[in-house]
């Protein structure tokens, strides 16, 4: 069983469609986070079609890998996403669509999906995996990478 979206013309604008940057069954990750407040809620799968959805209805539009179907957050559950903008990672493979989220963002019913699995808080992981507080930054963007 494959998870890859329909393929089909995209019916984005050709200026954004051109810019794309899909995985190999045309999809993008998509990052959904509170508008206000920078809480990372979520993270769904969009193909041109969702992603065209979601810019024209101001409703965030998913592609289910799991149900090989669109979904409109919210529909079922009635916790929402209102769209407030959307924008493109500086590789064009990741969407950042900020929200105003309407009760749970999970489907789990938790607030956001990045809350019951902390691996680490407030420290930073040594080189042999344990975790250790302080920085060790140069202080020049890209030196710790």
């Amino acid at each position: 069983m494959t998870s890859s979206s329909p393929r089909r013309p995209s019916p984005l604008a050709p200026e954004i469609a051109d810019r794309l940057k899909r995985s190999a069954d045309g999809l993008l990750p998509a990052i959904a986070q509170q508008y206000d407040t920078g809480e990372v809620l979520m993270l769904g799968w969009m193909d041109d079609e969702a992603l065209h959805r979601t810019l024209t209805t101001g409703r965030c539009t998913y592609w289910s890998r799991s149900r090989r179907e669109y979904w409109v957050k919210g529909d079922t559950s009635g916790h929402f996403q209102w769209v407030k903008s959307v924008a493109l990672d500086c590789d064009a493979d990741t969407v950042l669509v900020k929200v105003d989220q309407v009760g749970a963002a999970c489907h789990t019913g938790a607030r956001t999906c990045f809350d019951a699995d902390v691996l680490l808080a407030e420290g930073i992981a040594g080189t042999d995996g344990t975790a250790r507080t302080g920085g060790t930054g140069t202080g020049t963007p890209g030196a710790d990478q």
